[in-house]
């Protein structure tokens, strides 16, 4: 068995558990032993999770759903996979339901011709809706769910207490989820979402990619100007060479660092 390193009381993230950078982060988030994970990433990956799912210790008959935080490729590829080793349901946004029910490979970005890109992107029932305001129980854990939309029309951030789950919304360096028509962004309906989270008093801002963050108005204002901007601008998309953001992460996670004034 290994020894649990939650970020929060009763959030682990997978990949820091892990102690290396699997994908996109996985959140498994628990109450005694009930627990669900709130996205899964890559096919390929899935087994490399449960195992370490399995090694913590906690039990797959009691994992209560699978939680899709959108429906692009990088974050719920593996969904059907996991749902058949773990036996339990899968949950997500209305506006994700088609997409992963039919297994569109457009929508959900597994297929980019013009990038030669080609992704299976096996399809999975959905067998439960949340929306914004809706609480998912854990144990004795309310979580509650924000519809965040602007990456695109199916994100969901997660709040529990002073921690936001907050998807692809923003990250540490100011950076947020890929615009992109394809999957359903909305600059202006962005700018509303960031301002949200702007405006919580929530603390500490988990996304699905990359490092934890303190939620800090500065970072906020300047990234929601620079959004913003791009309402009158032709030159964002997802095409940048490199993230160094990522460099960092993977440090952070060998090296089992968390932000300062945030301890285990």
């Amino acid at each position: 068995m290994l020894t649990r390193k939650p970020i929060f009381p009763g959030i682990i993230e997978l990949n820091f558990q892990a102690g290396e950078v699997l994908g996109c982060n996985v959140y498994l988030v628990y109450d005694g032993d009930e627990w669900i994970l709130i996205d899964v990433g890559y096919e390929e990956t899935v087994e490399d999770f449960v195992e370490i799912i399995r090694q913590v210790d906690f039990p797959f008959s009691r994992c209560k759903t699978l939680v899709a935080t959108h429906a692009d490729v990088d974050h719920i590829q593996g969904l059907a996979k996991a749902k058949q080793l773990l036996k339990t349901s899968v949950t997500a946004h209305p506006n994700a339901v088609a997409p992963l029910q039919s297994g569109d490979t457009l929508i959900t970005l597994a297929e980019i011709a013009a990038q030669d890109l080609k992704m299976a992107m096996p399809p999975v029932e959905i067998e439960h809706e949340v929306n914004d305001g809706d609480i998912i129980e854990v144990g004795s854990l309310q979580i509650e769910v924000w519809h965040t939309p602007g990456h695109t029309n199916s994100q969901l951030a997660f709040r529990i207490g002073d921690v936001l789950l907050s998807g692809d919304n923003i990250y540490r360096d100011g950076c947020i989820g890929a615009i992109d028509a394809h999957h359903g962004s909305d600059i202006k309906a962005f700018v509303s979402s960031l301002e949200r989270i702007r405006d919580s008093d929530v603390k500490w801002l988990a996304p699905s990619h990359g490092p934890i963050f303190a939620n800090d108005r500065d970072l906020l204002d300047s990234t929601i100007q620079r959004v913003r901007g791009y309402l009158k601008m032709a030159d964002f998309g997802t095409l940048a060479e490199s993230w160094p953001l990522m460099d960092e992460w993977d440090e952070e996670v060998a090296a089992g660092r968390l932000p300062d004034g945030l301890t285990q």
